[in-house]
């Protein structure tokens, strides 16, 4: 009876739970895998040789104990399977064209053959010869050959979508020899007119060589559209789309964070990335987008153009595309005019006020032979470093000389106020009065306002008549002033009244619309009365006034007790 059990569980996998493990092989499993992890022990190997990544969980990478507690860590489960996968056409199958290869040709109909051509491939209904007056079956004529079996096709996604499924290359073969074919007819015929003009000394042999760099040139002409470059037959412009690999990028010319900004989209690099480095940018072979942006005639096309833009606001009608040469005729027409009118106008200054020997002078530099200002000059004139003036100190113009002083206004200080130390005024925006002045200013003469003053008249003693007579004349100005005022004060006091009931009358005027508002809201919009005939007038003070009174703000913190 004991030794039934071990029979019937005999070759079965047993189904005993694994041992529980240790605490010290539980710390040295930890380790390790720590160490696996960190890369400095070697992966552990599957039933197939294959590395496990260290990294994939324990419940993906292991057998459950209850399925084969003997079996090493594996993940052939999750990889696919072959058994279940599914077969696909290979690339090279496809359905068979022509008709086979028969060795001896049918000469008599088969039985359960196509009744109208003698096919036995298809039936009647399939047949796509032209059904004839009287088919083979029954005159035994015209057998058709039998047409391939066509296998049956099983493409995956891409196979489905192959725009090339099913070509044959040496159709495209057969089209490359033909070209060569007709090449080759070329160069012959062209070889053989060459051997005929030199026999008949119409050729020299040094025009033959330049023939055949022309040949040479139109074969490689021919290669011109090529990837990369985008080639317009009409217009004969070639343009780069992309960068050739083999040339240097811009955002590697200098890997300084600080150098030359690259935009990664439009693969712009406007600046010099060389400009932190000292080089020479003539000396350099890329000097940023903007080097080749203002070279050669870019400036005198920006300049025409912004001409024609400033010309068609005056009225011309010009346009740099439409009418360039018009454009460029009546640009250098307006130069002309122009300097001709500074000239005009320079030569006319100078014939009024002289001066003309200052501007003849030589430079500073020329005539001290040295200077110690350090300026560096751009390719078209503009400062980089250094300076040509001086720089402005204040917001204020300064060393201005006006009516010909000689010195500025506050040069000169005397008694609390301020004056020009040329002549000594005091009196801003006045005209120099030079040595004059000074010596005017310094004498002890009275000025000229204060000898202008007239003597006060002694007053003559009133008599008592008179003097009665002046008390009567102020009184009689009292009583006026007092009827005024009390006449003013009852006028102020009914244009407050008259306002007060503007304003009560606005304010009821005010509480009527916004009811026939609130009562119009609520109807319908499709029913609501229109307004177009209403007269629009411009609203009064009171109803301004009414209406800034009524008017709810939602920010006020007392609008939720207006209603109460």
């Amino acid at each position: 009876m004991t030794e039934q059990p071990s029979a019937n569980t005999e070759g079965i996998v047993g189904l005993d739970e694994p041992k529980k493990m240790t605490r010290e092989d539980w710390r040295k499993k930890k380790e390790l895998e720590e160490q696996r992890k960190l890369g400095n022990a070697p992966a552990e190997v599957d039933e197939e040789g294959k590395d496990i990544n260290p990294h994939i969980p324990q419940y993906i990478s292991s057998v459950p104990w209850y399925i084969d507690p003997s079996k090493r860590p594996t993940l052939k489960h999750q990889r696919p399977q072959t058994e279940n996968e599914t077969q696909y056409s290979t690339i090279g199958e496809w359905y068979k064209r022509g008709v086979q290869e028969q060795s001896s040709v049918t000469i008599k109909y088969r039985k359960g053959a196509c009744e109208n051509c003698g096919a036995m491939t298809h039936k009647k209904k399939d047949c796509l010869e032209r059904p004839r007056k009287v088919g083979a079956k029954y005159t035994g004529t015209g057998i058709a050959p039998d047409e391939h079996t066509q296998v049956q096709l099983d493409l995956d996604y891409d196979g489905k979508r192959d725009r090339w499924n099913g070509y044959d290359p040496e159709e495209h073969q057969r089209i490359v020899e033909e070209y060569a074919k007709v090449d080759l007819a070329k160069r012959t015929l062209k070889a053989q007119k060459l051997q005929d003009e030199l026999a008949s000394g119409k050729l020299d042999a040094s025009e033959r060589e330049h023939d055949s760099e022309d040949e040479d040139e139109d074969k490689y002409a021919d290669d011109i559209d090529m990837p990369g470059q985008n080639f317009d037959s009409k217009r004969r412009i070639t343009v780069r789309n992309l960068r050739i690999r083999e040339d240097t990028a811009k955002y590697l010319r200098n890997l300084d964070p600080n150098s030359a900004y690259y935009d990664p989209k439009t693969r712009a690099m406007r600046e010099n990335p060389y400009s932190n480095t000292g080089m020479n940018p003539d000396e350099v072979g890329y000097a940023g987008d903007n080097f080749a942006r203002y070279s050669g005639d870019t400036i005198t096309m920006a300049q025409t153009q912004l001409f024609a833009w400033e010309a068609y606001e005056r009225g011309s009608e010009v346009h740099l595309q439409a009418d360039p040469t018009k454009l460029e005729l009546l640009h250098k027409s307006f130069k002309v005019k122009k300097e001709d009118f500074k000239e005009k106008q320079r030569d006319g200054i100078l014939e009024k006020y002289g001066g003309e020997e200052h501007l003849d002078a030589p430079p500073r530099e020329l005539l001290l032979a040295q200077t110690e200002d350090y300026v560096e000059y751009s390719r078209h004139g503009a400062v980089l470093k250094g300076l040509e003036k001086a720089v402005a100190r204040s917001k204020y113009e300064e060393d201005v000389l006006i009516n010909n002083h000689t010195c500025i206004w506050g040069s000169y200080w005397k008694d609390g106020f301020w004056g020009y130390k040329c002549c000594h005024s005091m009196v801003k925006q006045s005209y120099c009065t030079g040595e004059v002045g000074v010596g005017i200013s310094n004498s002890d003469c009275v000025p000229f306002e204060e000898g202008l003053v007239e003597e006060q008249k002694e007053e003559e003693p009133k008599s008592l008549l008179e003097m009665h007579l002046d008390k009567m004349k102020e009184k009689k100005k009292k009583k006026k002033s007092k009827k005024n005022k009390k006449h003013h004060s009852d006028s102020e006091s009914d244009d407050e009244e008259k306002k007060k009931e503007k304003l009560k009358k606005a304010l009821e005027a005010e509480d009527k619309r916004v009811k026939h508002i609130e009562s119009i809201m609520q109807i319908d919009e499709r029913k609501r009365p229109y307004n177009s005939l209403l007269e629009v007038k411009a609203p009064t003070e009171e109803e301004m006034e009414a209406f800034r009174m009524k008017r709810c703000r939602p920010d006020d913190p007392m609008a939720s007790f207006l209603g109460q």
